[in-house]
């Protein structure tokens, strides 16, 4: 043989070892990653599942163990971890597959070049020497080019393992604390449902054609009834109609509508609401990480704040002559539906509890009573959390954590849209056009006589919820009368005719209400010595939701569009 051909022979024969190698090490690569994406499957289907069966089970005790601190930091501490492995899971999961893929691609780029190599490799005979040294080189370098590729898989593995998310610590929890509630307006009437800003700060008045006061004004695409509601820097409606139902996110600062979240149609059935009440009426509700809405069509949507669709459902299409109404609140982690339909006797509606990061079905608890138009608050009492709810034909509080009935009062009469209200110990209701009935909130059973504090029946409302700061309760009529109440005894202080028509609740900044009317004049008056008219407010535009309140600003949705009322940053 040739000395040329020879070394043509040799350096082929290195070229094709290497290749097998290669490929072998990529084969061996290859199938690592995808038992560990095999793994990494059933732990996000199989074993996370089950973590939060158990979560739920130990979320459960917490409601026969509400002082027990060491339960309450083990619920969270697994809610943490059930979390920070889900997210890692479903970052391997993308990781993993281009992983894989690349495996897949060296494998057979090392398969092909073997089998070409093969084909042009000559067929010498006899013993080759003097080539000990060429060989060892050879050698060192396929176990270099081997070592190489183990190191580069092994650092893509870690890299693949490495959390994406900062956690920010033990502290995480999966709902918000009592101080971001307070601080934002993630419901309707904003914390608690009450009415009440936790800032004083807020803008009187503002004029429309001198440009005074307002900020922003932005269209709303899709008309609703639906009240703003507020977290950080984001501002969040919902509209509807028969062909769209969506979700709407606005920047706080310039009002820029960032994205558009769409709910699907689940359901079949022909939907026809009143005009008043539309397609979406309901306030949607946060726990500044998740958005939730509902619908007439009993559809509701949960987004994340960048617009990302997690969930959505369908309940069925409430029997309710006028269309859904009732707004969203939360407890902790729950999403609270109140979904009330048909008459008593049908048995038709129903108090749910839904998990918000999944949608799942915490609890949920039939309710002898017909369709209303109120939203559940959530009170904290010496006895613990409860959620009161209000429709014909009475008041019933349950348990926060299981949705067990706790006491309940036969006070109420038909067609229900007044909320309730809670302050100094007491649950305020309204039975529309009949009375305002105070009851104490720390009985058991039915406590229609026994837990009763008094009674009004003077200027009592259809439409606007009750307000108070625990000193006074005012009640505000359609038709514009205005009649405050001392919180403790029921005794009439004074009332005010304001001349204008009402849908809106009226809300506390500081000793002033805040009244927005049907026209869209915003009227502010000082109730600390009875009523002082301060400032009166024209938008120019018709309006049927509460505002919303944030620090230094108030979020006023009008017919067709979303105002920012305030001073500009730095002024």
């Amino acid at each position: 043989m040739k000395q040329s051909d020879s070394d043509n022979f040799e350096t082929k024969g290195q070229w094709e070892r290497t290749a097998v190698y290669s490929a072998w090490v990529a084969g061996v690569f290859s199938v690592v990653v995808a038992a560990l994406l095999f793994v990494n499957y059933l732990q996000l289907k199989v074993l996370i599942p089950l973590r939060e069966e158990r979560l739920e089970a130990m979320k459960l005790k917490v409601a026969d163990s509400s002082a027990d601190a060491q339960l309450v930091g083990q619920i969270r501490q697994l809610d943490l971890d059930i979390r920070r492995d889900r997210i890692r899971g479903q970052g391997f999961s993308h990781r993993g597959s281009y992983l894989l893929l690349g495996g897949f691609i060296v494998l057979i780029a090392g398969a092909k070049l073997v089998s070409y190599l093969r084909k042009q490799l000559p067929h010498p005979e006899g013993q080759r020497e003097g080539r000990a040294e060429q060989m060892q080189e050879a050698n060192a370098g396929r176990w270099a080019i081997t070592a190489g590729l183990i190191v580069v898989g092994a650092g893509a593995l870690i890299f693949a393992l490495m959390p994406t998310t900062d956690y920010g610590g033990s502290e995480v929890s999966s709902y918000p604390s009592a101080e971001d509630i307070a601080a934002n307006w993630a419901r309707f009437r904003g914390p608690g449902g009450l009415g009440i800003s936790a800032y004083t700060n807020v803008p009187e008045k503002f004029d429309v054609e001198g440009g005074e006061g307002i900020v922003w004004k932005t269209a709303i695409p899709l008309a609703g009834f639906n009240s703003p509601i507020v977290w950080g820097e984001r501002v969040f409606i919902s509209g509807g109609d028969e062909k769209a139902l969506q979700v709407y996110c606005y920047d706080a600062a310039n009002g820029k509508l960032l994205w558009t979240g769409d709910v699907p149609r689940q359901g079949e059935e022909k939907v026809n609401p009143m005009e008043d009440t539309g397609f979406a009426a309901p306030t949607m509700v946060t726990d500044g990480r998740r958005v939730y809405a509902i619908f007439a069509t009993g559809d509701i949507g949960c987004f994340d704040f960048t617009g990302k669709r997690l969930w959505a459902m369908n309940l069925g299409v409430p029997d309710n002559a006028y269309g859904h109404a009732s707004s969203l609140a939360m407890y902790r982690n729950l999403v609270l539906v109140q979904l009330d339909q048909g008459q008593a006797e049908d048995e038709k509606s129903r108090l749910i509890a839904l998990e918000g990061f999944s949608g799942g079905t915490v609890w949920e608890v039939k309710r002898r009573v017909s369709g209303s138009w109120t939203s559940p608050i959530v009170i904290e009492t010496e006895k613990g959390p409860q959620i009161i709810t209000c429709a014909d034909p009475c008041m019933i509080a349950y348990k926060a954590t299981n949705g067990a009935e706790l006491w309940r009062a036969d006070c109420l009469g038909p067609d229900v849209a007044p909320s309730a209200v809670y302050g100094n110990g007491l649950v305020y209701a309204i039975h529309p056009y009949t009375k305002l009935v105070a009851y104490r909130a720390d009985g058991t059973g039915d406590v229609t006589e026994t837990h009763i504090a008094w009674t009004a029946d003077e200027g009592i409302s259809d439409i606007c919820s009750p307000l108070t700061n625990g000193k006074v309760v005012l009640v505000l009529t359609t038709d514009g009368l205005l009649t405050c109440y001392d919180a403790k005894d029921g005794k009439k202080l004074w009332d005010k005719e304001l001349e204008e028509e009402f849908f809106a609740s009226p809300s506390f900044v500081g000793e002033k209400v805040y009244l927005l009317s049907g026209k869209g004049v915003l009227i502010v008056a000082d109730i600390s010595g009875g009523y002082k008219d301060v400032a009166r407010s024209e938008l120019g535009e018709k309006c049927f939701a509460s505002p919303g309140f944030a620090d230094g600003r108030i979020y006023i949705r009008g017919e067709k569009n979303l105002y920012r009322i305030g001073n500009r940053a730095g002024e």
